[in-house]
């Protein structure tokens, strides 16, 4: 995913800057699928806190994932989440997944000069970028695809 948004192939890339309750995730826009209102989902009694159960979107159930509570242990649902449907990578059973946002996207152009930043990264972030004002993560899609098969919710 490094790649797609470092434009190896190509000079720029279009990419989502994707609100976080505490930080700002950056996805090339081909990840996303789609960008839908808020839906209450249950999760089951025994399923992880970053697990907020299924969403239902386009005849699809569809695993919806708080990506502030796989580092943090707390989901955290404002006044303004969204949800982000993502196209998934891997060569799972999983098509889609479904991930809490507090906001509504923003397009950015990233070119093939990424300034990465020194920063703690949490263990689902692959990498720290300067865009613009804004440092963004680079979310780890692969493990939260992984985390999701190993936690049997795929």
């Amino acid at each position: 995913m490094l790649d797609h948004l470092s434009g190896t192939t190509r000079s720029s890339v279009t990419g989502l800057l994707l609100p976080l309750a505490d930080r700002c995730l950056l996805l090339p826009n081909v990840a996303v699928a789609e960008l839908i209102g808020y839906q209450h989902a249950t999760a089951g009694p025994f399923e992880p806190a970053w697990s907020l159960g299924q969403i239902s979107w386009r005849k699809q159930r569809v695993p919806l994932i708080s990506f502030e509570a796989t580092c943090t242990g707390q989901p955290v649902i404002g006044e303004r989440a969204r949800i982000v449907v993502l196209n998934a990578l891997g060569d799972s059973r999983l098509r889609f997944i479904a991930l809490l946002v507090q906001g509504i996207p923003r397009s950015c152009k990233i070119d093939n000069q990424l300034n990465y930043v020194d920063v703690p990264l949490l263990p689902l972030e692959r990498a720290a970028v300067q865009v613009g004002e804004q440092v963004a993560r680079v979310p780890d899609l692969d493990g939260l695809e992984r985390m999701l098969m190993e936690a049997g919710l795929a």
